[in-house]
């Protein structure tokens, strides 16, 4: 059933580069999912997400510090490696220092023929954020037409915002699936599904979305679903550490980071200046650490999370060195933890120690089958 959105997520390089052959439009690789894609999209542009690929690599120390988090290097030496060259351009949203860092040094040492920092602000919760990113879309926007020769209408706009829109809605009603106390596709198979709409047209993936909603709510994935996870934390694509957890007896059913629901959970809204509702958008998406001041505001989201979803235990990861997460871990597990959900915390490196990891994940499981009996 997910076998088109699997070969999507692993073979993202053939996906786009075929993409460009059989449109001719430009590709444009992003650091953050604070980048508004459907400015992007309406301009006829494919904009991919820049992730890593798990390999230990040495080509970084050179250029950025090692100190840094693994996922910013490991990006970075996608980069340097030759990965990503059929890149038309590359940007960044305002986001963390680690990687802010791994696009300045990429632009510099393998530059394509567009690039652009979107000064995305950090006080989203002030009043001023609103109108200072919807004229920072509007210089955006600009930037774009230059760079593509294509006039961007407010009817390309509603087009984009409704087709990115829809994909919103129909990975809510996958989600929306997995509350079931059987749930009928597995945490690896919804990450896969989550990176798979970051690399392709949305169009496309909407198309594969609708059809697998056609046929999931009768799917039998013959396993016992067991504990019921939740994962939580920074960018993460270990489809790996996924498969490896839910192969010891359980079933994530829910996750709030970067490469899953932070990603598509808020809709863009319908307002008169359609730059305005795309900035509004981002503006009032669950924040990112980085993002959420002065008011915590993800927190609460988590737990909504997790009480809707009827969690057992959640499984607290953060790559290592990653300043923001490292400053919202603590609060984040205390909340939980008083809610009654057990937690894991694990520290992520560019490859998964998974016989480490195993260990770990096993007595975590171990300990909540034995509070399970004395309830």
């Amino acid at each position: 059933m997910f076998d088109k959105l699997r070969d999507w997520e692993r073979n993202r390089h053939e996906y786009a580069k075929a993409w460009k052959e059989h449109t001719g439009g430009k590709v444009l690789g992003y650091f953050c999912t604070y980048v508004p894609e459907e400015i992007l999209y309406a301009a006829g542009v494919l904009p991919v997400r820049i992730l890593g690929s798990h390999e230990p690599q040495d080509v970084t120390e050179p250029h950025i510090f090692g100190m840094f988090c693994p996922f910013c290097r490991d990006c970075l030496a996608q980069g340097l490696r030759g990965r990503y060259d059929y890149l038309d351009g590359i940007m960044i949203a305002q986001s963390c220092l680690h990687i802010r860092q791994a696009y300045t040094s990429w632009e510099k040492h393998r530059p394509t023929e567009f690039s652009y920092y979107l000064c995305m602000p950090h006080h989203v919760q002030s009043p001023r954020a609103l109108p200072y990113l919807t004229e920072d879309l509007a210089q955006f926007k600009t930037a774009v037409e230059e760079w593509t020769g294509a006039t961007i209408t407010d009817g390309d706009l509603d087009e984009a915002i409704e087709v990115y829109n829809e994909n919103r809605r129909l990975l809510r009603a996958v989600y929306e699936l997995r509350k079931a106390a059987e749930p009928p596709l597995t945490g690896e198979e919804a990450m896969e599904m989550v990176i798979a709409a970051q690399m392709t047209d949305k169009a496309e993936h909407n198309q594969e979305l609708r059809r697998i909603l056609r046929e999931l709510p009768n799917r039998q994935n013959g396993r016992v679903t067991g504990a019921r996870l939740m994962i939580i934390g920074s960018e993460d694509d270990d489809t790996k550490f996924m498969n490896m957890v839910e192969s010891c007896g359980a079933t994530f059913v829910v996750d709030e980071h970067c490469t899953g629901t932070r990603y598509f959970w808020n809709e863009v809204e319908p307002r008169a200046n359609r730059l305005e509702a795309i900035a509004a958008r981002y503006i009032d998406r669950v924040p990112c650490p980085t993002k959420d001041w002065v008011e915590r505001k993800r927190i609460a989201h988590i737990l909504e999370l997790a009480e809707v979803w009827n969690v057992d235990g959640a499984v607290v990861m953060q790559q290592k060195f990653c300043d923001p997460h490292e400053l919202d871990t603590p609060a984040i597990r205390k909340a939980l933890e008083e809610k009654g959900v057990k937690t894991l915390f694990l520290e992520f490196d560019v490859t998964v120690p998974v016989g480490q990891f195993k260990v770990r994940v096993e007595a975590f499981l171990e300990m909540l089958g034995e509070e399970d009996l004395f309830e």
